[in-house]
This record gives C-alpha cells, sequence and structure tokens, in this order.
C-alpha cells in the first residue's frame, strides 16, 4: 500500500464537514501522547514494552497525519517527499552530529 492509497483509505472513516487540519493537530498530539505514555511506562515504571499497542498508537497517529495532510491540501507523499528533501539539504553525507549542532536555524 502507498502512502497516498492508505490516505485515501483512511478518509473513508474520517467525518466530514470538520477541519481538517485542526483535527488532524489534535489527534497527533493526543496519539502522539498515547505513544509516548506507553514509552515511558517502560522506561521508568518498569512495564514490559508492548510492541503491538505501541505499533497501533503509531497507525493512529498516521492517521492524524493523513488528515492533516487534507487540511493542506497535500497528499502524505507530498509530505514525504518534501521532508526527505528538506534532509538531504540538511545532510547531505547522510547525519553527522557536526552538522546537526552547526545548521543554520530554521534550516
Amino acid at each position: 500500500m502507498t502512502l497516498n492509497e492508505y490516505q485515501k483509505l483512511a478518509q473513508r472513516t474520517s467525518p466530514d464537514g470538520h477541519d481538517k487540519l485542526l483535527m488532524g493537530a489534535i489527534g497527533m498530539c493526543g496519539e502522539a501522547g498515547e505513544f509516548i505514555d506507553i514509552v515511558k511506562k517502560v522506561r521508568f515504571q518498569g512495564h514490559l514494552l508492548d510492541t503491538r499497542k505501541l505499533i497501533e498508537e503509531l497507525g493512529d497517529v498516521l492517521f492524524y497525519c493523513a488528515e492533516a495532510a487534507v487540511g493542506l491540501g497535500i497528499t502524505l507523499e507530498e509530505a514525504a517527499q518534501r521532508n526527505i528533501e528538506k534532509l538531504r539539504r540538511r545532510y547531505p553525507d547522510g547525519f553527522s552530529v557536526s552538522q546537526s549542532m552547526n545548521r543554520e536555524a530554521g534550516g
């Protein structure tokens, strides 16, 4: 499945008539919070790592990313492509600590 296919299928379960950008932003934050709460419990409270649950939460974050992309009038694949282009500009030879610490503000 491509990201665009996912985005189209996810929209089947997204209610019409609401601000998709706002719904995406709120949803991403909420689901990311659930994701990090699981990691926190593993790291600091002795819980066992539940990868199944983390994968579910990651999928929920992706759903809301798709929602936000629709709100912006772009596809997930376009968002992914733009991110890769930014990373290639920022780290043309791959990540380095030096480049990370000495990059231009906003870059």
